[in-house]
């Protein structure tokens, strides 16, 4: 089985905020692969499917930002997934807006969405999809950045990130990351 997380805040004062870019994207995967995420259980809502003859799984953890290894790992430990299964969307301050990034591995960077899954994973070597929100142009602070929605001109860079994003999982399903890697860092 496969497993696909995309990271976020629950509750309707974040939605379509910059830190919920994973979540966007999960939603998107949802409606892509139609596998409503009609679950909750792990600390998270999530939805199973069969794509291209693959098991999938869905997962918006609901225990916020900080702590989404705590929704990761007992979906893991359930389903007996590998790491290797695993791929993690989350947004990224030092990407510019709209451009993506898929990694193998790596430090945290600073997220602590990604410091929590690691911590309770107990390895940073899983597979990430990383999207760029930019950074704050003014002196505004990153948090305020970060838990600001969209503008209208940024959201057209992001729905090409988005639509960018679900075919590189897509693709993923039946390719070795590697290559996905090769066709989505260009």
């Amino acid at each position: 089985m496969k497993v696909i997380v995309g990271l976020g805040n629950p509750g309707k004062q974040y939605e379509r905020t910059r830190h919920n870019i994973g979540f966007m994207i999960v939603d998107e995967l949802s409606d892509h692969f139609n596998i409503p995420l009609n679950q909750t259980k792990f600390n998270g809502m999530f939805g199973m499917g069969h794509v291209q003859g693959e098991k999938v799984c869905l997962l918006k953890p609901l225990t916020y930002m900080n702590l989404s290894g705590e929704s990761l790992r007992p979906l893991m430990d359930y389903y007996d997934v590998e790491i290797e299964d695993i791929v993690v969307i989350y947004d990224d301050l030092d990407l510019p807006a709209g451009k993506i990034r898929l990694r193998q591995k790596g430090s945290p960077g600073g997220h602590n969405g990604i410091k929590s899954i690691i911590q309770h994973v107990h390895t940073d070597q899983f597979k990430r999809v990383r999207v760029g929100i930019g950074r704050p142009q003014t002196n505004m602070k990153v948090v305020d950045y970060v838990l600001g929605r969209f503008t209208d001109d940024e959201m057209i860079s992001m729905k090409e990130a988005m639509e960018r994003s679900v075919l590189a999982c897509e693709k993923w399903l039946n390719e070795p990351f590697l290559n996905v890697m090769n066709t989505y860092n260009s």
